[in-house]
């Protein structure tokens, strides 16, 4: 299409543009950024487009009058790169040059939202903003009474909102018009219980009541005074185990984060024989199948501790998340935190899916194929055998 440039200069200078990414050099061995990326700012009242690139691991900006930015796309598009994407209120549009130069345009459904913020030193949009207290965070020392994150907790700060991320995405899977129940195995000191709370019950004002669990009686105590003291009285906190406890018949949301070994298993056949519509579970110290993994076309990497105690936990949440498609869920794995902080960063997420008979059968028998290639006895099929088809 020959008029490709009147559109994307177009768009450009009325501020069309939402945000816009050019990769793919057209020839290799060009002194120029691998991708440019463009979106629009304020500066001192003024709305001018932000280009941004990397050289040496740092971001290089530079700010661009509309008219600018429109012919500076637009040469880099003609000269230098072979794809963009843009994205506008009204469609995506996906740019694409062939190796002689012919453009083709391809448009879809708009991704993104016309409601971005355009402040240049912009906040990032999390579920609890920085700068306005929130009570659980300032008693659990993350925030001081204004609102500020404190310098080493910064890490925590960002841990919470990105779980809190994950439960937004599912919160329409959960029963509407009654009384919702959460549980909380393995709480420990309850930072994402307490934010869990602070979520659907202060936010999102949801009828909910919320249990955490845990074998440390001092951390049920400090937990439960705190609650308290919140005035959370929704939040109960109690001792016991996740294989014992049994004093729920029904629960809509069931989360377990770093529960060790089988125990996060023990969590995830509750959840599944409570019929919970929502699962949240991050795996931790997964050594059940450490001893069990053998294939013998694996010998070069399991013949070493490390790779294979990295294998097997692996392999343990591919057995978990293939069970739960198998019962009916809609499985994904996530990744919760860097790995940089910590190496048991998977999070699996599933919601109740209602999938076919046909569907579950056939995920059933993937999870036999590589259930008895890696000659594993895990311990979840075992204590879901009546809600699994047999074996044979």
């Amino acid at each position: 299409m020959d008029n490709w440039r009147d559109q994307v200069m177009g768009w450009l200078k009325e501020a069309a543009v939402i945000q816009a990414t050019l990769s793919q050099l057209r020839v290799k061995s060009l002194d120029a950024p691998a991708k440019v990326m463009l979106r629009p700012v304020v500066v001192k009242g003024e709305t001018v487009y932000q280009l941004e690139h990397h050289k040496d691991n740092k971001a290089i900006h530079e700010n661009l009058k509309l008219e600018d930015a429109a012919v500076r796309v637009a040469d880099l598009m003609e000269h230098t790169y072979r794809q963009a994407l843009i994205k506008t209120e009204e469609a995506d549009v996906q740019l694409l040059f062939s190796k002689k130069g012919k453009a083709t345009m391809l448009r879809k459904p708009p991704t993104a939202s016309g409601k971005v913020s355009m402040s240049h030193n912009r906040e990032k949009n999390r579920i609890i903003a920085e700068g306005v207290a929130a009570p659980f965070l300032v008693e659990l020392g993350i925030m001081t009474k204004e609102g500020r994150v404190h310098a080493q907790k910064q890490d925590k700060f960002r841990q919470i909102n990105r779980f809190l991320e994950m439960v937004v995405d599912v919160l329409d899977a959960l029963p509407k018009n009654k009384e919702l129940t959460v549980i909380d195995f393995g709480c420990g000191k309850s930072y994402l219980t307490f934010a869990l709370y602070h979520l659907l019950v202060i936010q999102e004002k949801l009828p909910v009541r919320i249990i955490g669990l845990d074998l440390k009686k001092d951390v049920i105590a400090f937990c439960s005074g705190l609650a308290a003291k919140l005035g959370y009285d929704k939040l109960q906190f109690l001792h016991g185990d996740i294989a014992e406890y049994s004093g729920l018949e029904q629960a809509d949301m069931v989360v377990t984060l770093h529960a060790c070994d089988t125990a996060t298993d023990a969590a995830l056949a509750k959840a599944v024989c409570w019929n919970a519509s929502v699962i949240l579970s991050v795996p931790c110290c997964q050594h059940e199948l450490f001893g069990q993994v053998d294939n013998g076309m694996l010998s070069p990497l399991l013949s070493h501790g490390i790779l294979k105690e990295r294998f097997a936990s692996l392999a343990t949440d591919a057995v978990r998340s293939q069970l739960l498609q198998v019962i009916g869920y809609k499985v994904q794995l996530l990744e919760f935190i860097d790995m940089e902080h910590t190496p048991k960063n998977i999070l699996i997420r599933a919601t109740k899916a209602g999938q076919g008979a046909a569907h579950n059968i056939e995920k059933w028998k993937e999870y036999l194929q590589f259930r008895e290639g890696l000659c594993l006895s895990p311990y979840l099929e075992k204590v879901l055998q009546d809600r699994l088809p047999a074996s044979n």
